[in-house]
Protein backbone atom coordinates (compact mmCIF):
# COMPACT_ATOMS: atom_id res chain seq x y z
CA UNK A 1 0.00 0.00 0.00
CA UNK A 2 1.40 3.37 -1.02
CA UNK A 3 2.19 6.38 1.71
CA UNK A 4 -1.06 8.53 -0.67
CA UNK A 5 -3.33 5.37 0.42
CA UNK A 6 -2.75 5.45 3.42
CA UNK A 7 -3.33 9.18 4.17
CA UNK A 8 -7.11 10.38 5.28
CA UNK A 9 -8.99 12.50 3.51
CA UNK A 10 -8.42 15.81 5.49
CA UNK A 11 -4.40 14.85 4.95
CA UNK A 12 -5.35 14.66 1.07
CA UNK A 13 -6.98 17.42 1.15
CA UNK A 14 -4.31 19.59 2.79
CA UNK A 15 -1.24 18.06 0.43
CA UNK A 16 -3.34 19.26 -2.51
CA UNK A 17 -3.68 22.57 -0.87
CA UNK A 18 0.14 23.21 -0.41
CA UNK A 19 1.26 21.62 -3.74
CA UNK A 20 -1.86 23.82 -5.79
CA UNK A 21 -0.74 26.78 -3.71
CA UNK A 22 3.44 26.37 -4.93
CA UNK A 23 2.03 25.74 -8.52
CA UNK A 24 -0.22 29.34 -7.86
CA UNK A 25 2.27 30.76 -6.91
CA UNK A 26 4.65 29.48 -9.70
CA UNK A 27 2.22 30.71 -12.38
CA UNK A 28 1.79 33.99 -11.07
CA UNK A 29 5.82 34.65 -10.91
CA UNK A 30 5.89 33.70 -14.56
CA UNK A 31 2.81 35.77 -15.37
CA UNK A 32 4.15 38.84 -13.77
CA UNK A 33 6.82 38.84 -16.33
CA UNK A 34 4.45 39.38 -19.30
CA UNK A 35 4.33 42.82 -19.96
CA UNK A 36 3.44 43.33 -23.65
CA UNK A 37 0.40 44.20 -24.83
CA UNK A 38 -0.53 44.04 -28.44
CA UNK A 39 -2.34 42.93 -31.46
CA UNK A 40 -1.72 39.12 -32.46
CA UNK A 41 -1.89 37.56 -35.56
CA UNK A 42 -3.30 34.06 -34.93
CA UNK A 43 -3.32 31.33 -37.39
CA UNK A 44 -6.03 28.12 -37.44
CA UNK A 45 -4.42 25.35 -39.54
CA UNK A 46 -4.24 21.71 -40.06
CA UNK A 47 -6.65 18.92 -41.27
CA UNK A 48 -8.44 18.53 -38.34
CA UNK A 49 -12.54 20.00 -37.85
CA UNK A 50 -13.00 23.23 -35.94
CA UNK A 51 -10.36 26.01 -37.60
CA UNK A 52 -13.44 28.86 -38.27
CA UNK A 53 -15.57 27.22 -35.24
CA UNK A 54 -12.27 28.80 -33.06
CA UNK A 55 -12.61 31.67 -34.96
CA UNK A 56 -16.12 32.31 -34.36
CA UNK A 57 -15.79 31.49 -30.87
CA UNK A 58 -12.98 34.26 -30.53
CA UNK A 59 -15.80 36.67 -32.55
CA UNK A 60 -17.98 36.01 -29.65
CA UNK A 61 -15.47 36.13 -27.00
CA UNK A 62 -14.65 39.63 -28.64
CA UNK A 63 -17.79 40.83 -28.70
CA UNK A 64 -18.62 39.81 -25.38
CA UNK A 65 -16.08 42.42 -24.30
CA UNK A 66 -17.28 45.06 -26.20
CA UNK A 67 -14.60 44.90 -28.83
CA UNK A 68 -15.40 45.54 -32.58
CA UNK A 69 -15.60 42.45 -34.88
CA UNK A 70 -14.94 41.90 -38.81
CA UNK A 71 -15.23 38.69 -40.26
CA UNK A 72 -14.66 38.66 -44.40
CA UNK A 73 -15.24 34.63 -45.46
CA UNK A 74 -13.21 33.86 -48.25
CA UNK A 75 -14.92 30.58 -49.53
CA UNK A 76 -17.81 29.65 -47.18
CA UNK A 77 -19.84 32.60 -48.11
CA UNK A 78 -22.01 30.72 -50.02
CA UNK A 79 -23.23 28.76 -46.80
CA UNK A 80 -25.87 29.87 -44.21
CA UNK A 81 -24.14 28.92 -40.94
CA UNK A 82 -25.83 28.90 -37.19
CA UNK A 83 -22.84 31.27 -36.11
CA UNK A 84 -23.83 34.06 -38.57
CA UNK A 85 -27.44 33.94 -37.57
CA UNK A 86 -25.83 34.69 -33.91
CA UNK A 87 -23.34 36.99 -34.57
CA UNK A 88 -26.06 39.16 -37.39
CA UNK A 89 -27.77 40.06 -33.73
CA UNK A 90 -24.97 42.14 -32.91
CA UNK A 91 -24.88 44.35 -36.27
CA UNK A 92 -23.13 47.04 -34.23
CA UNK A 93 -20.42 44.85 -32.60
CA UNK A 94 -20.03 42.67 -35.79
CA UNK A 95 -19.60 42.79 -39.32
CA UNK A 96 -19.52 39.86 -41.32
CA UNK A 97 -18.64 39.76 -45.18
CA UNK A 98 -19.63 36.63 -47.09
CA UNK A 99 -17.63 36.98 -49.89
CA UNK A 100 -17.28 33.64 -51.39
CA UNK A 101 -18.57 32.03 -53.44
CA UNK A 102 -17.54 28.13 -52.73
CA UNK A 103 -14.65 25.49 -53.06
CA UNK A 104 -12.77 25.49 -56.21
CA UNK A 105 -13.85 22.23 -57.15
CA UNK A 106 -17.31 23.73 -57.12
CA UNK A 107 -17.21 26.93 -59.44
CA UNK A 108 -14.44 25.31 -61.80
CA UNK A 109 -13.44 28.72 -63.06
CA UNK A 110 -10.13 29.58 -61.93
CA UNK A 111 -10.77 33.24 -63.11
CA UNK A 112 -13.96 33.73 -61.01
CA UNK A 113 -12.27 32.67 -58.27
CA UNK A 114 -9.40 34.48 -58.66
CA UNK A 115 -11.60 37.55 -59.05
CA UNK A 116 -13.52 36.57 -56.28
CA UNK A 117 -10.23 36.52 -53.74
CA UNK A 118 -9.14 40.15 -54.68
CA UNK A 119 -12.86 41.41 -53.60
CA UNK A 120 -12.76 39.51 -50.35
CA UNK A 121 -9.00 40.60 -49.72
CA UNK A 122 -9.79 44.87 -50.87
CA UNK A 123 -12.70 43.85 -48.11
CA UNK A 124 -10.27 42.52 -45.52
CA UNK A 125 -8.05 45.08 -45.79
CA UNK A 126 -10.42 47.90 -45.20
CA UNK A 127 -11.36 46.04 -42.19
CA UNK A 128 -7.81 45.72 -41.52
CA UNK A 129 -7.33 50.12 -41.45
CA UNK A 130 -10.37 50.69 -40.40
CA UNK A 131 -9.55 52.10 -36.15
CA UNK A 132 -12.85 51.24 -35.41
CA UNK A 133 -12.29 46.74 -35.70
CA UNK A 134 -11.35 45.24 -32.76
CA UNK A 135 -10.81 42.00 -34.62
CA UNK A 136 -10.79 40.66 -38.13
CA UNK A 137 -10.89 37.25 -38.89
CA UNK A 138 -9.84 36.00 -42.32
CA UNK A 139 -12.29 32.90 -42.89
CA UNK A 140 -10.43 30.37 -44.89
CA UNK A 141 -7.91 33.04 -45.79
CA UNK A 142 -5.32 29.72 -46.35
CA UNK A 143 -7.23 28.19 -48.81
CA UNK A 144 -6.85 30.95 -51.26
CA UNK A 145 -3.48 31.29 -50.84
CA UNK A 146 -2.97 27.64 -51.53
CA UNK A 147 -4.40 28.20 -54.75
CA UNK A 148 -2.38 30.78 -55.64
CA UNK A 149 -5.19 32.99 -55.86
CA UNK A 150 -4.12 36.19 -53.96
CA UNK A 151 -0.10 37.17 -53.69
CA UNK A 152 1.11 35.74 -50.63
CA UNK A 153 3.93 38.59 -50.38
CA UNK A 154 1.42 40.63 -50.30
CA UNK A 155 -1.10 39.26 -47.61
CA UNK A 156 2.05 39.21 -45.51
CA UNK A 157 3.10 42.49 -46.10
CA UNK A 158 -0.36 43.74 -45.00
CA UNK A 159 -0.54 41.19 -41.59
CA UNK A 160 3.32 42.80 -40.35
CA UNK A 161 2.33 46.05 -41.00
CA UNK A 162 -1.23 45.60 -39.02
CA UNK A 163 -2.14 48.75 -36.72
CA UNK A 164 -0.57 47.45 -33.69
CA UNK A 165 -3.25 46.67 -31.22
CA UNK A 166 -5.55 44.92 -33.84
CA UNK A 167 -5.83 41.68 -33.56
CA UNK A 168 -6.26 39.32 -36.83
CA UNK A 169 -7.48 35.43 -37.04
CA UNK A 170 -6.45 33.80 -40.21
CA UNK A 171 -8.05 30.41 -41.16
CA UNK A 172 -7.87 27.10 -43.24
CA UNK A 173 -5.54 24.03 -43.76
CA UNK A 174 -2.17 24.63 -45.42
CA UNK A 175 -1.05 27.65 -43.93
CA UNK A 176 1.96 28.43 -46.09
CA UNK A 177 5.52 29.03 -43.62
CA UNK A 178 5.53 32.41 -44.71
CA UNK A 179 2.36 33.11 -42.66
CA UNK A 180 3.38 31.27 -40.17
CA UNK A 181 6.78 32.92 -39.52
CA UNK A 182 4.53 35.89 -39.03
CA UNK A 183 2.26 35.19 -36.87
CA UNK A 184 2.38 35.12 -32.62
CA UNK A 185 0.13 32.15 -31.85
CA UNK A 186 -0.18 29.38 -34.02
CA UNK A 187 -2.60 26.10 -33.67
CA UNK A 188 -2.78 23.00 -36.07
CA UNK A 189 -6.12 20.78 -35.95
CA UNK A 190 -4.94 16.98 -35.79
CA UNK A 191 -7.64 14.88 -37.15
CA UNK A 192 -7.82 11.77 -35.34
CA UNK A 193 -11.52 10.63 -36.51
CA UNK A 194 -14.02 12.39 -38.46
CA UNK A 195 -17.96 10.73 -38.58
CA UNK A 196 -17.54 11.97 -42.41
CA UNK A 197 -15.39 8.28 -42.71
CA UNK A 198 -18.03 6.50 -41.29
CA UNK A 199 -20.02 7.37 -43.93
CA UNK A 200 -22.14 10.34 -41.64
CA UNK A 201 -23.54 13.60 -43.60
CA UNK A 202 -22.46 17.10 -42.53
CA UNK A 203 -24.88 17.54 -39.12
CA UNK A 204 -27.07 20.66 -38.30
CA UNK A 205 -24.66 22.22 -35.05
CA UNK A 206 -21.95 20.96 -35.60
CA UNK A 207 -20.53 21.77 -39.54
CA UNK A 208 -22.68 24.42 -40.01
Amino acid sequence: MSKKDEMTEDELNVRHAEKMAKKKAARDKIIATKTIEKGLVIVHTGKGKGKSTAAMGLAVRAIGNGMKVGIVQFVKGVWETGERVVLDKFPDLCVIKAMGEGFSWETQDRERDIAAARHAWEMAKEMINDPSYNMVILDELNIVLRYENLPLDEVVEVLKNKPEMLHVAVTGRNAKDELIDVADLVTEMTQIKHPFRSGVKAQVGIEF
